[in-house]
């Protein structure tokens, strides 16, 4: 059938008039060109980004030494401009967070993909999908009314701290986890699970041996997909964090991030002196990041693929 269809598309074009045929190679090369030149562009303005933040930011090595930097004190007033509370801070908030999220994400994968009937499926996929497109300060607005109370009566603090935001952005990162795993496990050859069960395994020994390994790169991806999301959250944390260049001791201790820390900084510092610097600087350290777990996404797709 489809070689016949392709043979009648070539006839045609065969016997279509020159002038046809020119017209149809002539608007084939300027897709070509264009496709080329729109991913040219795309790339053109990645680099100008990455090159604008990092020319700034490395400028803060002029006043600040490495170490300074990476010190754990952050007083812009006495010229000490130590980021690496931030981001540890981020580190600390957002390993919290998949601690949280991960469990809960495979074992609805499972249950989507493997247990619930298809009208159940047909109903959580796009209620799971829904929860990706909420604002970010309606998150946000949610843990300042709801969990802060809450730790703060747990901890007898004031509740903003370390737990509320790993909280929030447990529940920000739950579906896209449950998403990619709901279809790594999906994706995978019925021969898997009917080999499993033809050598005697049970339905649970099938899932817990079987299914969830061979779809660990795929899980894999949509908790390195999570992350990223989590590091790079701002508003919502921002709401509930308590924003104190602290290192946190417990889980109800205030601290700062290196997104929210950005956003509360920026507004009063110029352009050009050492805090808008380092700033910049704090902000190349989140696109690298960004970049290095883009990176690791790719290289688990591959080994998937292989």
């Amino acid at each position: 059938m489809d070689i016949a269809i392709k043979e009648t598309h070539d006839d045609r074009c065969a016997s279509a008039p020159p002038s046809w045929n020119n017209r149809r190679r002539r608007a084939d090369r300027m897709m070509h060109w264009l496709f080329i030149g729109s991913a040219a562009f795309v790339s053109l303005i990645i680099f100008s980004i990455i090159l604008f933040v990092g020319s700034q930011g490395l400028k803060t090595f002029a006043d600040v030494s490495v170490l300074q930097f990476f010190s754990l004190d952050w007083t812009p007033s006495e010229n000490k401009f130590g980021a690496g509370v931030f981001i540890l801070g981020s580190f600390i908030v957002t390993g919290l967070a998949l601690v949280l999220a991960v469990p809960f994400a495979v074992l609805g994968a499972v249950f989507m993909s493997k247990i619930a009937p298809n009208w159940m499926r047909e109903i959580m996929r796009p209620a799971t999908d829904l929860f990706v497109g909420i604002p970010s300060v309606v998150y946000g607005l949610v843990g300042l009314t709801t969990f802060v109370p809450i730790v703060g009566k747990l901890t007898g603090t004031a509740g903003f701290g370390v737990l509320p935001a790993a909280l929030i952005l447990a529940i920000m990162i739950l579906p896209t986890i449950l998403s990619v795993s709901e279809d790594a496990i999906r994706t995978l050859p019925g021969s898997l699970e009917e080999a499993s069960y033809a050598l005697g395994a049970t339905r649970w020994q099938t899932i817990r041996k079987v299914l969830i390994p061979a779809a660990t790169p795929g899980i894999l991806t949509g908790v390195i997909l999570g992350m990223g999301r989590a590091i790079g959250e701002a508003m919502a944390v921002q709401m509930v964090i308590g924003n104190a260049p602290l290192l946190p001791k417990g889980l109800g201790d205030p601290t700062s991030v290196l997104t929210t820390q950005i956003v509360k900084e920026m507004l009063n510092a110029p352009f050009g002196s050492t805090l808008s610097n380092s700033l910049f600087l704090m902000s190349l350290v989140l696109l690298l990041v960004s970049l290095s777990l883009i990176l690791i996404i790719r290289i688990v797709a591959r080994r998937r693929a292989v």
